[in-house]
């Protein structure tokens, strides 16, 4: 059994002309699989020839199967007693009644097509099979988006299926130049992943690059977005992503008109745009689709949230522990008065707060909805409560960890949210080290390593960091002030030279 696969899993053997020696070979390889189906037929009066059908039963539409393939073989084909030389063709452009019908002479790639939901037919004397596409996954139907909710703009996100995802987006961008290439990563479960662009926008290598990090490795599964994500990202050492993920098609047929590509993988219902910058991952579609005031200091808001997201703990333990003297009096006393029955510093305070706050946070996303909700807001109030007179947390802390959870909320981008979470502990400690000079010291340290990040070619602080790459028509319409649509005339940088204008007037002779 083993011998019949190389290192890489993919099998050595040949489809042989003998059906015989092909159903041997297939029990072999399919020994203990109770949920294949195979079974062998007879076609013709005078002279008998068999056949052999395979399929995965839940994979495949056997009802199609059986009504395009089956019957016409089965019951027409005493109306073309034909001869050897032209019974192939006679199956394949004549009695085979389905359009999605293919010649494979790999045995390997006949055996992926039967994993993957279709249907191969050996043939007698022949060493190539049919490959009938006859999928049916158990799939859920298109949902209402929950993970990037908005007040306006559509409600669908992508499913779980590729051709689900790569049909959703083809609904937006009725395109000729739409470019759908398809393969295949990960030896065992033969992941198919498809990359979406327009031809006449993109880049020139951009696809080609996305090709070869996702060539790189040679990997055993691949069950999610997120893990390839993470194979293609060289900055394995940095919190930040490179890649943008969505379940929006909206937002991901927007990133395509922009000249960027989308990669979309079975089984996953995020896909991935690229390139991606840091303004991308705090922007959100009802941004475009509000009026530009509206969409302005939405957008204005969320970059003031990303700021206390980060900042807020350790720059209320950098000032009432190195400078005090900083505050106002009444402020001072206050706090004092707040702290006057805890016994913990204040870092190893804050430190309590924040982590009791991310555990209940945890525990709220893995229990089941409504009950997860319950946990987060009565475990949050009677446990902050609790701690407060107990004298383990002053209430003033209880209201700091509480801002900075809203301001975290507030940023659109899941993946994004979760690295500020993460680098707050980091300005926590600088700032507990060395006072205000620790807090600058750490914010300085990640607007550095920010400023040489890159994510394919593209600058990631851009606009603020770009050095030649600076576009004073795109970025600067499209940052923190979201410039009316009529105004934001030309694509990003990063599209093709000589296709930047995206909108003009049109004039009347």
């Amino acid at each position: 059994m083993f011998g019949l696969y190389d290192e890489k899993n993919r099998l050595t053997v040949d489809i042989s002309s003998s059906v015989e020696e092909n159903i041997k070979i297939l029990d072999m390889i399919f020994n203990g699989c109770n949920d294949v189906v195979s079974k062998s037929f007879f076609i013709g009066n005078k002279e008998r020839r068999k056949l052999h059908l395979i399929y995965i039963d839940g994979l495949c539409d056997h009802e199609m199967i059986e009504q395009t393939v089956l019957k016409p073989l089965l019951y027409e084909w005493h109306l073309n007693e034909l001869s050897e030389e032209k019974l192939w063709e006679n199956i394949f452009y004549v009695e085979a009644q389905t359009v999605d019908i293919k010649e494979e002479k790999s045995f390997d790639k006949a055996i992926e097509s039967v994993l993957n939901g279709d249907t191969v037919i050996f043939v007698d004397g022949y060493n190539k099979v049919f490959v009938v596409s006859s999928k049916k996954y158990p799939l859920r139907s298109i949902a209402e988006n929950d993970t990037e909710a908005g007040m306006r703009g559509p409600r669908d996100s992508f499913g779980e299926s590729i051709r689900q995802c790569t049909a959703l987006i083809r609904r937006r961008l009725k395109d000729s130049k739409l470019r759908v290439e398809q393969g295949v990563i990960g030896q065992r479960s033969r992941t198919s992943y498809a990359i979406m662009y327009l031809e006449d926008l993109v880049k020139p290598g951009l696809v080609d690059e996305i090709k070869v990090k996702l060539e790189k490795y040679e990997i055993d599964a691949v069950f999610d977005s997120g893990m390839a994500e993470h194979l293609m990202d060289d900055n394995w050492y940095s919190p930040f992503p490179i890649f943008q993920t969505t379940t929006r098609p909206d937002k991901a047929a927007a990133g395509i008109v922009e000249g960027r590509v989308v990669v979309a993988f079975d089984n996953s219902p995020e896909v991935l745009l690229a390139p991606c910058d840091f303004n991308m991952l705090l922007q959100a579609s009802d941004d475009y689709y509000n009026r530009w005031a509206v969409g302005t200091f939405a957008r204005f808001i969320r970059y003031v949230a990303a700021f206390i997201a980060i900042t807020l703990p350790g720059f209320y333990i950098a000032v009432t522990v190195y400078h005090s003297d900083m505050l106002p009096t009444r402020l001072l006393y206050a706090i004092a008065n707040a702290r006057s029955m805890v016994t913990f510093p204040v870092i190893v305070e804050m430190l309590i707060m924040e982590f009791l706050f991310e555990l209940l946070r945890e525990a709220g996303i893995r229990l089941p909805g409504p009950l997860g909700n319950t946990i987060g807001v009565v475990g949050g109030l009677i446990v902050g409560q609790a701690a407060v007179e107990a004298g383990i947390v002053s209430t003033i802390v209880v209201i700091i960890v509480a801002l900075t959870a809203i301001a975290s909320f507030a940023i659109p981008n899941e993946e994004f949210a979760s690295v500020f979470r993460l680098l707050k502990f980091f300005i926590m400690i600088t700032s507990s080290v060395a006072g205000l000079y620790g807090f600058v010291l750490g914010l300085l340290f990640i607007a550095i390593h920010l400023s040489e990040l890159k994510s394919f070619g593209v600058p990631y602080m851009m606009p603020v960091v770009c050095g030649d790459m600076r576009d004073d028509d795109f970025h600067n319409k499209d940052f923190i002030l979201r410039a009316p649509i009529s105004f934001m005339k030309k694509r990003p940088i990063w599209t093709r030279k000589g296709k930047r204008i995206r909108l003009k007037e049109n004039t009347k002779e």
